[in-house]
């Protein structure tokens, strides 16, 4: 799983260029078309851990259950889940985010 983003591939090509004055065009070119988008969804580490939990449900069906509190958990995790229900619901549709507290770049895969 590669969690570069289009920025880091960026910076690769310019340090690169800045060192031998010259990038491979092509290769940068697919690593960028396979890079990460920059501005990921962040959401909460518990966000993050109630999503990869209930990863097989549809995005709206997940929202859904937090709004009628049935996500289980610790007792606040619906309310965090519909408070950040915008970051939660672009995050589980692009299925990669990036988790609040520690940077780690999550990636839902297909099963």
């Amino acid at each position: 799983m590669i969690n570069e983003t289009k920025r880091d591939v960026f910076e690769v090509a310019m340090n690169h260029a800045a060192k031998n004055g010259w990038i491979d065009y092509g290769e940068m070119m697919s690593r960028y078309a396979a890079a990460l988008p920059d501005d990921l969804p962040v959401v909460s580490k518990d966000v993050s851990n109630t999503m990869r939990t209930y990863s097989f449900l549809w995005w709206k069906d997940f929202l859904d259950k937090a709004y009628d509190n049935e996500l289980s958990g610790y007792e606040d995790i619906n309310y965090k889940v519909r408070s950040a229900s915008a970051e939660v619901a672009r995050a589980l549709i692009l299925g990669v985010w990036r988790v609040e507290e520690t940077g780690e770049i999550v990636k839902l895969e297909a099963e």
